[in-house]
């Protein structure tokens, strides 16, 4: 029995959603084609591998975790990121996933000429670059000749608060990224996709575990959270250590490192 927090969760849920995002283009070759396609208007635009929450370890520092991450029969390797606050797309996290999807892809004694030609896309909420563009396209140029340094790297921001035309394919695009009534979006293919998610019983179930797992992740942050504000104000309050504080809020030894990198 799926309980009704969970539907009434996923009835409200849109594409511009992480969680629903990521499921709804998990292993969806079909459908990443067909906005990649809108996006860059490259009708002939050929997908071939879609993978969801793909991460990609830095030893040396950061990793990151991709929301869609794409190939096409080209090679060219696409990054699309949905982000509903403006701090989680600035300008320097799109240079840092444009450079993790070189990390990713060149390996040891590869020609720096073999790197593919990479898309860095930002789906956001707000008008992060606030010029009232609908899209903004971001590439390299030379200042003193203004032709484009081509090193195949491109950064897409599309705006999710631009206002466009009915039957304009990308302003369709972006009221269905912000609609959660498949009736009402324009797309019908991703309208049929949205629907079965909500609504067909093999996909409410799929997506109700999806859900679940947010609840939990969401609840062990929470926990997290008050045990560390906590530690904060024992150390504060009573002048203790961190040591001290975790040992009598019995913080397992194995947790305790991470707490002190917190505090």
């Amino acid at each position: 029995m799926i309980e009704e927090k969970y539907l009434e969760t996923l009835k409200k849920m849109r594409l511009i959603d992480d969680t629903f995002f990521s499921a709804f283009f998990d292993n969806n070759e079909e459908d990443v084609e067909y906005i990649l396609r809108i996006i860059l208007e490259k009708s002939d635009l050929k997908v071939i591998k879609v993978q969801t929450q793909k991460s990609v370890e830095n030893i040396y520092g950061r990793s990151v975790r991709f929301d869609v991450f794409a190939t096409d029969d080209a090679g060219k390797l696409y990054n699309i990121e949905v982000q509903r606050t403006d701090a989680g797309a600035v300008p320097t996290r799109a240079r840092y996933n444009s450079s993790m999807l070189d990390y990713h892809k060149l390996k040891k004694k590869a020609k720096y000429n073999e790197l593919p030609e990479t898309y860095v896309i930002f789906f956001t909420e707000n008008d992060v670059l606030k010029s009232g563009e609908k899209i903004y396209h971001i590439d390299r140029v030379i200042r003193e000749t203004q032709k484009l340094f081509e090193d195949g790297t491109h950064i897409i921001y599309v705006n999710g608060a631009f206002k466009g035309e009915k039957g304009q394919p990308l302003d369709d695009l972006i009221h269905d990224f912000f609609c959660d009534k498949p009736e009402e979006m324009r797309h019908r293919q991703l309208a049929e996709r949205v629907e079965f998610l909500k609504s067909n019983k093999i996909g409410v179930k799929k997506m109700s575990k999806i859900i679940q797992e947010v609840f939990k992740e969401e609840l062990e942050e929470k926990k997290k959270s008050t045990l560390l504000e906590n530690i904060r104000k024992m150390m504060k309050k009573l002048n203790m250590t961190a040591q001290q504080a975790m040992d009598i809020l019995e913080v397992p030894v194995e947790k305790q490192k991470e707490y002190v990198t917190l505090i």
